[in-house]
């Protein structure tokens, strides 16, 4: 999807020596240096929004986790329509793959790119030094694109939502536990099958995978930190 730029919280300066206080010891993977780099207000490339044309295409539980059917991980929907909101779980996986499914689920047609915006940036965590809100929105096509999508009646529905924390987070942690406890971040690996329509019959699919910073601090809900610029098996 094509992705515009919003404002980082505070600094890249800043930023980076808070992140760095919290997140160092993460260096050590070298497959986690891209969602590092993103924490940071690394830049990224973007992913093209689907058209009719496209192409069919541990600490935390390192298991698979259907986005729907609990309590405690099922998003619950504004009267609205517009974006799912957050749901009350302290299970990264349950989170992360909750998160993925509203963003892979829209009708062009009945909500707004602000509004739709807007609606994600609910899912993050309200410690600044951790929300990258621009993260978020660059999953989102900008709003000429967006209008275009309207015009053309797009919908994009999700399946199940599969979750789990990449094997390179997990050995980063088990090196150095400590690193844990200081923003209580989380890498988590989401996929899906996503089906977009659009007026006219016409329909694709294709295979859809993200890679998030979830922050689940003891006796607290999990919120969203950031969206990595690389997917992390």
């Amino acid at each position: 999807m094509a992705q515009p730029k919003s404002p980082v919280h505070g600094g890249d300066s800043t930023l980076r020596r808070r992140l760095l206080i919290g997140l160092g010891v993460l260096l050590v993977a070298g497959l986690l240096a891209g969602l590092l780099a993103r924490l940071a207000g690394g830049g990224h490339t973007p992913r093209p929004a689907p058209r009719p044309s496209d192409s069919p295409r541990a600490t935390a539980p390192a298991r698979s986790t259907p986005a729907s059917g609990s309590n405690t991980g099922a998003p619950a929907t504004p009267s609205s329509g517009a974006v799912a909101l957050p749901p009350h779980t302290s299970s990264p996986t349950d989170y992360a793959a909750a998160f993925a499914q509203a963003l892979w689920t829209y009708d062009a047609r009945k909500v707004t790119q602000p509004d739709f915006v807007s609606g994600l940036r609910l899912w993050l965590t309200p410690e600044a030094q951790y929300a990258d809100a621009d993260s978020v929105a660059g999953q989102v096509p900008d709003p000429v694109l967006w209008s275009r999508l309207r015009d053309t009646g797009q919908t994009s529905a999700t399946g199940d939502v599969a979750a789990h924390v990449p094997d390179a987070y997990t050995k980063a942690i088990q090196q150095n536990p400590a690193a844990l406890t200081q923003a209580y971040l989380y890498a988590v690996t989401a996929t899906a099958k996503v089906t977009v329509t659009w007026d006219g019959g016409s329909r694709g699919a294709e295979d859809r995978a993200i890679t998030l910073a979830v922050q689940c601090r003891p006796n607290s809900d999990c919120a969203l930190a950031a969206i990595a610029p690389t997917v992390y098996p």
